[in-house]
């Protein structure tokens, strides 16, 4: 079972910085093929929720303070690393990212991310709906979700 730890970018130990990158590195540009500049100078607002196996960096996303992405708070980054799928740390991730994300901006009542198209489903699973067309990103179909505040 995962060790769930979410810390500020400024608290972030060099090796968990490491980690983090090497993780969404292994997904988004190896495992997805896509070329994209994953170091946006957002990561430095952001609270990066980590999900540990003994040492190992199983799951990860950053929780993304209102204003930075959107004018809601966001969840991005979402990713779980290939030797860990099938065993439900996705739910789990996003489970934790959004009960952290209430409690981290209490006064916000949505949380908007932008899902990449073939998740669609999983998200709408945890109360997220679309709220945009299809848009590409980096060569992805993607689509705008919101889940409100309960």
């Amino acid at each position: 079972m995962a060790t769930w730890i979410y810390k500020k970018f400024e608290d972030l130990t060099v090796l968990e910085l490491y980690a983090c990158l090497q993780l969404r590195n292994e997904v988004f540009v190896v495992e997805q093929h896509c070329v994209f500049q994953d170091a946006d100078n957002k990561d430095q607002f952001c609270f990066h929720l980590m999900g540990w196996e003994q040492k190992k960096l199983i799951a990860y996303t950053r929780i993304v303070p209102p204003g930075i992405c959107y004018e809601e708070i966001s969840i991005g980054r979402v990713v779980t690393s290939p030797s860990a799928r099938g065993r439900g740390l996705g739910r789990a991730l996003m489970q934790n990212s959004i009960s952290i994300a209430y409690s981290l901006f209490s006064s916000a009542s949505s949380i908007k991310i932008g899902a990449q198209l073939y998740l669609k489903n999983f998200y709408k699973s945890l109360g997220f709906v679309q709220c945009s067309d299809i848009y590409l990103e980096d060569g992805i179909e993607h689509i705008r979700m919101i889940l409100q505040k309960k």
